[in-house]
């Protein structure tokens, strides 16, 4: 079999960006995606300049839709389970789970990242009333009570000071964690609530909110809000493929997709292991692609 120019792994907003370039650069790839893109849990995804508001699969349709135009392009409904490099990195070998191979010159990784949560509930809530990204989700939240759950000071603080642009009515719960004097003066100088009692529940339906409930009994009425999860790449493709990576998790690049091994790139949220914008994504997704079709252009002229 001939080998593929690149092969994507992630169809996400930075896969089918740097897929459509690509595909424009009349380069010869694969697109493979398994469907647990981290936007799934959201309604709506916005932000996005001409698609504010759009259901995420909808938006991923379109992408999908748009690469059918570039007959170079193929895709893939297939998780890749294995990717074997030769002693030079000149080829990959790409393994499905369902059992297939494809053979390629360049690997293009987009696989994103998934959220964890430790308090048993929040899931359930996740993407229609308590959101991780104020940019993506504020506006709808704005004027309302809001609650701010993070079980990191740091991370307390940011996303309360953050939040605060859109509602002045918050509470901010660390399940157990006492904020450090001065973190708690700086909320309470605002007149942020400070609950530091460990949660027991999260209650509401259908995806609703309607209560907190805590350890010591008490509840607080709250229908939304904030809440700041743990990060994690849902593989280990890079540390993998040998990529260099930094001790704070993201995987070093020259800026541009390129990781510090040969003909393997990076893009979106994968790259940095934290969350992104739709449109960073894209961008990231694009540049990579186009360092991608760089390479191919200066290896074959």
């Amino acid at each position: 079999m001939n080998a593929l120019d690149c092969i994507v792994i992630g169809g996400g907003p930075s896969g089918l960006s740097a897929s459509l370039t690509l595909g424009r650069a009349r380069r010869k790839i694969a697109l493979f995606d398994d469907g647990t893109n981290r936007n799934q849990a959201t309604r709506e995804a916005h932000g996005f300049i001409t698609r504010d508001g759009i259901k995420p699969q909808e938006l991923k349709e379109i992408g999908l839709k748009e690469l059918r135009n570039y007959p170079s392009v193929s895709y893939f409904n297939a998780t890749v389970s294995e990717i074997i490099k030769d002693k030079g990195n000149e080829r990959f070998t790409v393994k499905t789970s369902n059992g297939q191979e494809y053979t390629t010159e360049k690997i293009l990784l987009a696989t994103g990242i998934q959220e964890v949560f430790s308090i048993p509930g929040i899931r359930d809530f996740y993407g229609k009333s308590l959101f991780s990204c104020p940019y993506c989700d504020g506006w709808e939240q704005r004027d309302q009570p809001l609650v701010v759950i993070a079980e990191k000071e740091e991370h307390a603080l940011h996303l309360a000071k953050l939040v605060y642009n859109w509602s002045q009515d918050l509470a901010v719960l660390t399940n157990g964690l006492q904020l450090s004097e001065e973190g708690a003066t700086e909320l309470q100088k605002r007149n942020i609530k400070i609950i530091g009692e460990p949660i027991k529940n999260l209650l509401g339906n259908d995806g609703y909110l309607e209560k907190i409930e805590f350890e010591t009994g008490e509840t607080l009425i709250r229908s939304r809000g904030f809440v700041a999860p743990i990060y994690y790449r849902p593989n280990q493709f890079a540390e993998k493929l040998g990529c260099e990576v930094h001790e704070d998790g993201k995987v070093i690049t020259d800026g541009v997709g390129r990781t510090t091994q040969k003909n393997i790139y990076i893009a979106g949220e994968t790259e940095k292991s934290r969350p992104s914008s739709l449109m960073i994504s894209a961008a990231k997704g694009n540049k990579a692609a186009v360092s991608v079709n760089t390479d191919l252009t200066m290896e074959r002229f």
